[in-house]
């Protein structure tokens, strides 16, 4: 009988030992298959945010140019090497007409050059006397502070005789819904009582924001026209926008 009952329990115990074996194998099995699903979406967290930062980048930097009032970049990037001009440079047919303006990436640049064609106006770029950074995250900055405190950067170079002009279009980009400072510093440098007004601006959204108005209130005794808002995307051929413009204030050639 001992032998019997020795041998049922030994039976039994093994029993239990198999089943335990097998219950770790699965355990380690299903931890195994748990551990690669986590992995497996770890990866795919990863890889999702390492392709949507470039996107998050580009968004932010197109939103730059409307919204935060920098309005006037371009591909081509700023202007270097710019000429400085000390007087007004006569245009192909002269004329009591001047193209006064301030460019940093070339926009604002392409319109005056554009108007100066079609009108045979003079010209005048506005060109500081200290450059300004050719980095646009640097120059917000500064733009931005110039705001602030009211700066009025110095010009390079004079217009000698601008009593002779009877229309003077002014050109600028929208830098944080204002005219940049250096136009502030050209209106306080020239009494244009008297005189016609064409303002032309280039932004990335932001129009021309109350500009016009800046202008009627700093030359109360000049007549100030419609201005003209020309997008950085289509400041490349603005050829038929300035035309239209002159077409509707009277002065197309």
């Amino acid at each position: 009988m001992k032998k019997l009952l020795s041998i049922i329990m030994v039976g039994i115990l093994m029993s239990s030992l198999a089943g335990c074996g097998r219950n770790e194998a699965d355990g380690g099995r299903d931890a195994a298959a748990n551990g690669n699903t986590i992995s497996q979406e770890s990866a795919g967290i990863g890889e999702t945010d390492s392709e949507s930062v470039p996107e998050n980048r580009a968004a932010e930097s197109d939103q730059q140019e409307p919204e935060s009032g920098m309005t006037e970049q371009s591909t081509a990037g700023p202007e270097s090497g710019a000429a400085v001009e000390s007087e007004a440079e006569p245009g192909a047919k002269g004329g009591s007409a001047l193209v006064v303006y301030f460019s940093w990436s070339g926009n604002t640049e392409n319109v005056a050059n554009a108007i100066v064609d079609q009108t045979g106006a003079d010209v005048f770029e506005i060109v500081p006397e200290e450059a300004y950074v050719d980095d646009y995250n640097a120059l917000l900055d500064i733009a931005g502070e110039e705001k602030e405190n009211g700066t009025r950067p110095a010009i390079a170079g004079s217009i000698d005789d601008i009593a002779q002009y009877d229309i003077i279009y002014v050109g600028y980009p929208n830098w944080w819904s204002d005219m940049p400072m250096i136009l502030y510093t050209f209106f306080d440098s020239y009494d244009l009582s008297g005189k016609t007004i064409a303002p032309f601006c280039t932004s990335g959204g932001s129009g021309l924001s109350d500009t016009v108005n800046s202008i009627k209130e700093l030359e109360p005794d000049a007549d100030v026209l419609e201005g003209l808002h020309i997008g950085s995307s289509s400041a490349s051929d603005p050829e038929n926008a300035v035309s239209d413009w002159l077409n509707r204030l009277g002065l197309a050639e």
